[in-house]
């Protein structure tokens, strides 16, 4: 006879390797029978048709106790690393389940800077259809509010130093302010600009409470000067659009202010440059994430990219510009 010719396929069932480790476990058939809540009969069948299968003894049994032979104690030691990796399968094939279906609702501050939000959760939707997104936009201390309420998930938006701790809040990408000017401007002349330059300018800005509100009135207190909010938006689209029909100038971030969509602005970089917190998701730590919203926060950072330093909290000094710069546009708003 060939060698290996008498060899079969061994036919072992899970729930036999279940009971071979609840008897290595509890010391006994009849414990084990116990814990699975099954009759102890059914256990010493089965694990004797697992015995006469493999062709060895697994268990030493005596009157007083029950103990696992040399080639019982291997088959555990495998039974165990089996069993484990099938608990590891259910438990990615739940989650999996779980973000299958789901709603996640967002808030969103309506600058962004670089961050391209519709376009991330098209990306999102494309992976998970089945889970509806709701977003909903505002200005970050009343997106902060309604998820101290419960009522959004996540919130996306500006990371200013005073974060309250209750919130966790993960960079995704870095900001930095310039001054948007008319095109024509007088400031447009001069290289980089001090922002007591413009303190005898009107301002468009956002209401109070608004970041970027805070970011100028801070700014300009720094340089000696109460800003001359003449006119206020609700968004930096709208800022873009005031200063381009030469209704004053405003702190716009850059990337809205180069973005090619909208009316013209020519801008003057700071010195020194006005800090513009980082763009980030936040989430209460107090209420867990669903595993839908969780799923879209790893989505979110994930399509960010790695950052140089995740505490990272000040704006980079740009170059000096060699000149005026040329007419740019403005970006549009994020969607309600």
């Amino acid at each position: 006879m060939a060698p290996g010719s008498g060899r079969h396929h061994l036919r072992v069932e899970l729930r036999q390797l279940s009971y071979v480790e609840a008897v290595a476990r509890y010391g006994g058939f009849t414990r084990a029978a116990e814990r699975l809540h099954i009759a102890q009969s059914a256990v010493s069948a089965q694990i004797r048709a697992l015995e006469i299968e493999l062709g060895v003894t697994l268990f030493a049994r005596t009157t007083r106790k029950v103990a696992l032979t040399p080639a019982g104690e291997m088959f555990v030691a495998r039974a165990r690393r089996v069993l484990a990796e099938l608990d590891g399968a259910r438990t990615e094939m739940a989650e999996i389940t779980a973000v299958v279906s789901g709603r996640v609702t967002v808030g969103a501050t309506a600058s962004l800077g670089v961050y391209d939000l519709p376009q991330a959760l098209a990306r999102f939707r494309e992976r998970h259809p089945g889970i509806a997104l709701r977003q909903r936009s505002g200005l970050i201390t009343g997106l902060l509010g309604a998820l101290d309420l419960g009522e959004l998930d996540l919130v996306i938006g500006p990371l200013h130093a005073d974060v309250p701790p209750r919130f966790d809040a993960l960079p995704l990408v870095d900001e930095y302010l310039i001054l948007a000017l008319p095109v024509g401007h007088g400031l447009t002349r001069a290289g980089r600009l001090t922002l007591a330059e413009a303190r005898d300018e009107p301002f468009v800005s956002m209401p109070h409470g608004a970041g970027l509100r805070w970011i100028l009135d801070d700014a300009a207190r720094s340089a000696g000067f109460a800003p001359r909010v003449q006119y206020e938006t609700d968004g930096p689209a709208g800022i873009r659009e005031m200063v381009a029909a030469g209704l004053g100038v405003g702190l716009l971030p850059r990337s809205t202010a180069e973005s090619p969509c909208g009316s013209p602005v020519e801008i003057r970089h700071l010195h020194p440059p006005p800090v513009h917190p980082p763009i980030g998701v936040l989430h209460h730590r107090a209420r867990p994430l669903s595993a839908a919203a969780q799923s879209l926060r790893h989505h979110l950072v994930e399509l960010a990219g790695p950052r140089p330093d995740p505490t990272h909290r000040s704006t980079p000094d740009p170059p000096d510009p060699s000149g005026p710069s040329d007419p740019v546009e403005e970006t549009t708003e994020v969607p309600d």
